[in-house]
């Protein structure tokens, strides 16, 4: 009889090609946020340092950059005029005025949704950034529609053998989180957590011994060490899959494949709700890509928890 474990890896295995309905996107779906249609114009192009500091400035003070002139928007940003307008063609605009033309809209609908302050007042600082989370998952929810990508990282995820999973400083949780999971239906899995020499040591043995990926956890404040490790792996010869809550910036430019998920930021610390769904799409990817091997693995586990006792009977 299967396990509780191994009956959820076979009942949550994702149908490839498969898409949200039109009629569920009707019933259910929240349209994109204001941020996210801002990100949508920047997402796939390759951006200098400072056509990256443009789009940050746009998408942090979107209301307000949605309306400067040229001239008002490189003195706040800090830019040359002709480094806007480069950024601008960049996207597939003509010229300035017609990336303000496409922002002004998002800014408009941004001030029309914005909470009244008789709602605000409402909600206490939990409740806001539980609000938050709920924002992040839905913008998730939405950006994993199409599963092709998850199932295709998935399938190579589990085809890297040794698979080496990355994360350093608060990322750390959310690796170790990772390998805990992976290392139940896949053989070799290995964590790197610090950076350095440590880090490439362990990244060169794991190519030697024929591992071909690197999962890396990058979440905010991005670690200078988190840059260089991607970028050691990749000179290694390993390829890199990046979760993180980054669209754009040098780690994304590194990474061979970028899955984004925001995270919550409205507390002291930041939470992770979203991160750790996608991190769980990815494990039932992994699972799906070789169902007879996490069978048998599983098998082999839950033998051992019985033997063992390793788990209280609740």
């Amino acid at each position: 009889m299967a396990s509780g474990q191994q009956a959820r890896a076979q009942a949550a295995a994702i149908t490839p090609g498969r898409r949200a309905s039109e009629t569920e996107a009707e019933a259910g779906a929240v349209a994109a946020s204001p941020a996210e249609r801002v990100r949508a114009l920047f997402g796939g192009h390759r951006l200098s340092p400072a056509q990256r500091r443009i789009a940050q400035f746009l998408t942090d003070h979107l209301t307000e950059a949605a309306f400067l002139s040229i001239t008002e928007l490189a003195e706040r940003v800090g830019v040359s005029q002709p480094s806007v307008t480069r950024f601008a063609s960049s996207l597939g605009f003509s010229g300035y005025p017609a990336l303000r033309e496409a922002l002004q809209p998002i800014a408009l609908s941004a001030v029309a949704g914005a909470p009244g302050e008789g709602q605000e007042r409402h909600r206490n600082e939990l409740q806001s950034a539980i609000d938050a989370e709920i924002e992040n998952l839905t913008s998730l929810r939405r950006a994993l529609a199409d599963p092709d990508r998850i199932v295709g990282i998935g399938r190579e995820l589990a085809r890297s053998v040794p698979l080496t999973v990355v994360g350093l400083r608060i990322s750390v949780s959310l690796a170790e989180y990772f390998a805990y999971a992976a290392r139940r239906i896949h053989p070799d899995v290995r964590v790197v957590t610090r950076g350095g020499s440590v880090a490439y040591d362990g990244l060169l043995q794991a190519r030697e011994a024929g591992g071909t990926w690197a999962l890396a956890f990058a979440m905010p404040r991005h670690a200078k060490e988190t840059l260089a490790v991607v970028r050691a792996a990749r000179g290694v010869g390993l390829r890199v899959a990046l979760i993180t809550d980054l669209v754009l910036g040098p780690l994304a430019d590194e990474a061979d494949e970028v899955f984004t998920a925001g995270t919550g930021s409205r507390l002291v610390f930041d939470s992770y709700a979203a991160p750790g769904v996608l991190s769980a799409g990815i494990l039932q990817a992994m699972a799906d890509a070789d169902p007879e091997r996490t069978q048998t693995r599983l098998e082999k586990y839950e033998h051992a928890a019985e033997q063992h006792d390793f788990f209280l009977d609740d």
